[in-house]
């Protein structure tokens, strides 16, 4: 059974991955080396270390009480961002990857490895290559599928604070 539970760990890590691939916030930080030159090694990283911070919290295995708050996930992503790409994301996607994350956590403590290899694959189908340009302009839509157009579109804005050094993530508006 040990077996079956290395493997679940090893389709949870890759969920993790896939999700963090496909966020259009890290792609554009990557992109745009705002880690510095080790950008790419950083987001690699960072897989690693979402995977380890939740499994340093997991609660009883049969009590889901214990787990982490959806905000709770999405602070420590926020910091991640803040912290090894001097970026602060504000495109309202930080409480989507962090449900993704919490959700593909779930599925991994009750063993379910078939929905955390269909959640992998939903969201790798899904990924789009997104590119932050000086002018504001975020995409330049490599999409399997169509984007969504309307008030809730993901299309995402990138702003250089200089003052601050920050970079500040927006969805365009």
């Amino acid at each position: 059974m040990a077996g079956a539970g290395e493997d679940s760990r090893a389709l949870f890590g890759a969920g993790v991955r896939a999700a963090l691939e496909a966020w259009p916030a890290l792609q554009i930080a990557v992109e745009n080396s705002f880690g510095g030159v080790h950008s790419q090694e950083k987001a690699e990283w960072l897989g690693g270390a979402v995977e380890e911070y939740f499994f340093r919290n997991e609660g009883p295995i049969l009590s889901y009480s214990a787990d982490l708050e959806l905000e709770e996930v999405e602070d420590f992503l926020g910091e991640l961002m803040t912290n090894e790409f001097d970026t602060v994301v504000e495109d309202g996607s930080l409480p989507q990857v962090s449900q993704q994350l919490q959700t593909m956590f779930q599925h991994f403590q009750r063993g379910d490895g078939a929905a955390l290899k269909e959640m992998a694959s939903h969201i790798t189908q899904r990924k789009c290559k997104v590119t932050a340009t000086n002018d504001g302009a975020a995409t330049d839509g490599v999409c399997p599928q169509p984007e969504p157009s309307g008030p809730d579109s993901q299309t995402i804005k990138e702003e250089d604070i200089v003052e601050d050094g920050w970079t500040i993530v927006r969805r365009k508006k």
